[in-house]
């Protein structure tokens, strides 16, 4: 009896101790992204980021690990927004989104935080990225492709992720024909996406 008891007791401890390393991980990612963000919106983009600065990927998949998390820091907004705008796709199409939204953070006409980023014009539910106010849940359904989805954002925030879209701002699936089109410069087809950069500067 005794012998199970204890037994149970190291078990226990051993899950708990995980438990804490994982929060403690989370805890580290969301900090230093925090940080990632608020330098790349300041324009510091061109510096590289410190080894010890960079957001590893341990620390990155214990963020949101079941992709239902609230939506109120950087790697799960970023993350989140490269699933859902382009889940089942190749992986230069998702890199090319989360380039999107780093391009946009910061820059004059935008937010200056990733999640405010992908959530403007939820307001007036003119979502600049559609699957933020398309009325349907936003809880992950793919875990694998959720984890990807969360190392590009990694990659994005540190600085390391090659930006393919040659500093788009907007882009398109290209069975679409939107107005918005024909005010901005093509910069890239990308899959099947079509990326802009605003003309002169303007970035609305």
């Amino acid at each position: 009896m005794r012998l199970t008891w204890t037994a149970t007791w190291l078990a226990l401890s051993l899950i708990g101790g995980q438990v804490l390393a994982t929060e403690l991980e989370q805890k580290k990612a969301e900090d230093k992204a925090e940080v990632l963000e608020q330098k790349a919106a300041e324009k510091g983009a061109d510096i590289p980021v410190p080894k010890a600065d960079a957001i590893t990927t341990s620390e990155v998949q214990a963020v949101d690990p079941a992709g239902s998390a609230p939506l109120d820091d950087a790697i799960t907004c970023l993350a989140r927004s490269i699933y859902w705008e382009a889940k089942g796709r190749e992986t230069r199409e998702m890199e090319a989104v989360a380039s999107v939204v780093m391009n946009r953070l910061g820059h004059k006409g935008f937010p200056d935080t990733v999640c405010a980023v992908v959530k403007e014009g939820s307001e007036s539910r003119n979502c600049q990225f559609s699957w933020w106010c398309d009325g349907r849940p936003d809880q992950v359904k793919e875990n694998a492709e959720y984890a990807v989805a969360k190392e590009i954002a990694r990659k994005a925030l540190n600085r390391t992720l090659s930006d393919q879209t040659v500093g788009a701002m907007y882009f398109h699936d290209k069975t679409v024909r939107p107005d918005w089109a024909s005010k901005y410069t093509k910069t890239a087809d990308i899959g099947r996406f079509r990326f802009y950069k605003p003309r002169g500067g303007n970035a609305k």
